[in-house]
């Protein structure tokens, strides 16, 4: 439940701090005293959009902050999920500075405006006018039947098993997709593998090509070149070894006496020794090196297939055209299983399928065992109400596919009149009625929900006299379940609170601001007075006020 609310330098409060009880309490004041102010400020709590022009005083920031008593409303996995302190006092709060920049803290911890609203949702129901059009919406009547149902752990259960179902429609949505295309470019695949395949593509080939490719046009110059460093060494008149020999002889004859070139020596016998080996190894190449023009033309061709297989494909080596073909042949092999994993998921869809129906049942069956209960008490709260003759059935149509809710299209037939026919209710019932239809359905859900809050804004509007006593005697009994609060100009409601606070305007020198504090009983009295009567308190009003107060 709302504890605590404190704000700051927000719209026409300057300052306000205020604690609320439990049970049910209201909240009055004239029209314009800051009423909306007020529930504007606790929409930031819920994670509703901030911006500057919300600031009373441009330089300063705003700051609105609440703490509500959690301890009985199961949100300790909801903290721990979202690394936030738990404690059975919570303080939220909400920043929005002179920039415009917003903060949210839980506890002091900073989080995003997604945690915070899921978190505000939890704790706060704000329900102002407009929300009366979610009568009309089918997933909000198919909400009020599954609370009152208790079908929560059901639908979380469904809601993973629709999932994975959903999941299987649409990977064999994408694998019929996938077949229905490759099958189309059969053909086209077929030939580009053959075409790679029969080419017989050997990784590093064709640098080894390009190498021998490039001998064999050389092979001319090569030979010359083998030759003469062949002549040079050992077979010209001044053959290099020749000359080596003359001076490792002369270099011998002066050892004796001059041993000092006794190593030069040894190293010139090491080279004629070392340049006999190369001079064999030249001749074996030169004896091996002919020109062979069959050879090189089929490099020739060899290397063009090659270079027009990767112009073909803009690639540039044989390694990327080897990676294509085997990403062709995969290709015709995953078109060569397609109706083998078609076959499969469509089984495991089937399956999945039968399993989400299944628990949809179940769930359903559920609904329509509650709904008969829910009806009873809508049409006796509706009677209580000023609408005798109210009429309310809740009529289930079957889906053709089940939904993330289930199989089931829930319909909200209303009737207001004895000579009516039951319709949808949002094409019938006027403002007052949806009020009341409403108000009637938050009564029934808050003995079902685990929300630790409402709040009514006026929502007896369009309503009067005995009519508004009787919504405060439904709002009053849901304060036995949860905290209630009624935003109301009604006195016959404002008298039904067991905390009845005062929005009211203060003018300054300078400027005009809003105030809010709780009224002691004496002045209950006057407010409740000045709400029948008028700014010209009657005696009569009085007795009246204190007579609402009493009943």
């Amino acid at each position: 439940m709302l504890n605590q609310l404190s704000i700051d330098n927000y719209a026409l409060i300057d300052h306000t701090l205020i604690s609320f009880d439990e049970g049910f309490s209201v909240i009055t004041g004239e029209t314009g005293a800051g009423k909306s102010i007020l529930l504007g400020a606790l929409g930031l709590l819920v994670g509703n959009r901030a911006d500057v022009s919300v600031l009373r005083d441009a330089e300063k920031k705003c700051v609105v902050e609440a703490v509500f008593k959690v301890g009985k409303y199961g949100l300790e996995a909801f903290f721990e999920e979202n690394d936030l302190d738990y404690n059975d006092e919570c303080t939220i709060r909400r920043e929005i500075a002179p920039s415009g920049k917003s903060r949210a803290f839980v506890n002091d911890t900073p989080v995003n405006l997604a945690v915070l609203k899921t978190l505000g949702d939890r704790l706060i129901d704000i329900h102002s006018q407009h929300q009366n059009l979610l009568l009309s919406n089918a997933n909000f009547q198919l909400d009020v039947v599954d609370v009152v149902a208790n079908n929560a752990t059901n639908l979380l259960q469904y809601a993973d098993l629709f999932n994975t179902y959903k999941k299987a429609v649409a990977d064999l949505k994408k694998l019929k997709e996938s077949a229905q295309k490759n099958t189309a470019d059969l053909d086209y695949i077929s030939f580009q593998f053959k075409q790679l395949d029969e080419a017989k593509l050997q990784p590093a080939e064709q640098g080894e090509l390009e190498a021998e490719q490039n001998k064999l046009e050389n092979a001319e110059s090569i030979r010359e070149g083998l030759g003469k460093a062949t002549y040079l060494i050992q077979e010209s008149e001044e053959n290099v070894i020749n000359a080596l020999k003359e001076a490792a002889n002369a270099l011998n004859a002066i050892t004796d006496a001059f041993p000092e070139v006794e190593a030069e020596k040894d190293r010139i016998s090491s080279a004629m020794i070392e340049l006999k080996d190369v001079a064999q190894e030249l001749d074996a190449h030169l004896n091996s090196m002919e020109a062979d023009p069959a050879r090189l033309s089929q490099v020739n061709e060899r290397l063009d297939l090659i270079y027009s297989l990767q112009k073909k494909h803009q690639v540039s080596s044989v390694e990327e055209l080897i990676a294509l073909r085997d990403k062709f042949e995969a290709q015709l092999n995953q078109i060569n299983s397609y109706d083998e994993d078609i076959e499969r998921l469509e089984r495991e869809q089937k399956a999945k399928r039968d399993a989400v129906l299944k628990a949809a049942s179940q769930i359903s069956a559920n609904r329509k065992k509650h709904a008969p209960e829910l009806k009873q008490e809508l049409e006796l709260l509706l009677h209580s109400l000023g609408m005798p003759n109210a009429k309310l059935e809740i009529a289930f149509d079957n889906l053709e596919e089940p939904s993330e809710n289930g199989i089931d299209k829930v319909a909200f037939l209303f009737s207001a009149n004895k000579d009516r026919n039951l319709l949808p209710i949002s094409s019938i019932a006027s403002g007052g009625e949806m009020a009341r239809v409403m108000l009637s359905l938050k009564s029934v859900l808050s003995r079902s929900t685990g929300l630790a809050t409402i709040i009514f804004d006026e929502i007896d509007t369009g309503v009067s006299g005995d009519m508004a006593a009787k919504m405060g005697d439904i709002m009053t009994d849901m304060g036995k379940y949860m905290q209630v609060i009624s935003i109301t100009h009604l006195p016959q409601i404002a008298a039904k609170g067991s905390k009845h606070y005062m929005v009211y305007k203060a003018d300054t020198e300078t400027s005009t601001i809003s105030h809010i504090r709780c009224l002691a009983e004496n002045e209950r009295v006057e407010a409740i007075a000045k709400m029948l009567s008028g700014d010209k308190i009657t005696d009569a009003a009085m007795e009246n006020a204190r007579s609402l107060l009493q009943s």
